[in-house]
């Protein structure tokens, strides 16, 4: 299994797993929470497929990769994406990210720049701001991801059963577009995660990413699902949308949060159109 190193916790070096696979342009893809890399599958083949090479790795404190104490804010984050871009020499990068990953991608360019990536790809999008503040008051109240954070801390996997449901909208898509199975290995997945990552990071959610957007410099496409319970769409792709110059966004209908495998034919036709291929 191919790790690569990117921080240290006392005597242990943290190592994140990742899968290179494919030749010709490199396309990063950066999962969501409480998943894994392999969540990207559906994408991946589309892309490996299109000629692409596609690099996953797994965030530090899920899937595969090392599940340290700390280091679960986007600082954090981007640069764990910055090492491995820097350590497998990527360039001409198309960075994809969904959900948290969106994130990464965003606060990555926003704090390393453009000179590694020519296209961005964000998916049921995190920025521009979740928070509800004199300055933002369209967000949410922050005493509801304190509740949420108490709700892991008491019943981790009731509440990722829960979070899952409305992910992808179960009692809408359930049997038509997505199989119980399906939902039954992504609570695998994240029941599999670090306790504390996957507490630690909600605060995450309610990063204030309105700094980083000015400074995104190369094509974004946003793709974002009209019946995202998650993030709603009026909340996050819309403002985002207007803040970045030049981005497109593509809403696609009845797509629930977890669009990347419910509307995986529409979401990899928009990505592969825009990265070419």
């Amino acid at each position: 299994m191919p790790f690569l190193p990117v921080d240290e916790e006392n005597s242990s070096v943290i190592n994140l797993y990742y899968e290179d696979h494919g030749t010709g342009r490199p396309v990063v893809l950066i999962h969501g929470w409480p998943l894994n890399g392999a969540s990207w599958e559906k994408q991946e083949a589309a892309l490996l497929a299109a000629g692409h090479r596609v690099i996953t790795y797994d965030r530090r404190g899920f899937g595969a990769s090392d599940k340290p104490s700390f280091g679960y804010d986007h600082d954090t984050f981007a640069a764990d994406l910055d090492a491995v871009l820097t350590r497998l020499d990527l360039r001409d990068v198309v960075l994809v990210g969904f959900s948290m990953g969106s994130g990464e991608v965003t606060r990555y360019l926003g704090t390393y720049g453009s000179e590694r990536v020519s296209r961005a790809v964000l998916l049921g999008v995190l920025p521009p701001f979740l928070l509800k503040t004199d300055d933002n008051p369209g967000g949410v109240d922050g005493i509801v991801f304190e509740k949420i954070r108490g709700a892991i801390r008491a019943d981790r996997p009731a509440f990722i059963a829960g979070f899952l449901a409305d992910f992808y909208n179960v009692d809408v898509l359930g049997g038509d577009r997505v199989s119980d199975q399906v939902v039954q290995y992504s609570w695998n997945v994240g029941v599999s995660a670090s306790a504390k990552a996957t507490v630690d990071c909600v605060p995450t959610w309610l990063t204030d990413f309105r700094a980083d957007l000015p400074k995104i410099d190369v094509p974004v496409l946003i793709i974002h699902g009209d019946a995202d319970r998650t993030l709603p769409l009026r909340s996050t792709a819309v403002p985002l949308s207007k803040a970045i110059a030049g981005a497109r966004l593509v809403v696609l209908e009845g797509a629930p949060h977890g669009l990347i495998w419910t509307h995986a034919t529409e979401v990899n036709k928009e990505l592969l159109t825009f990265i070419g291929g």
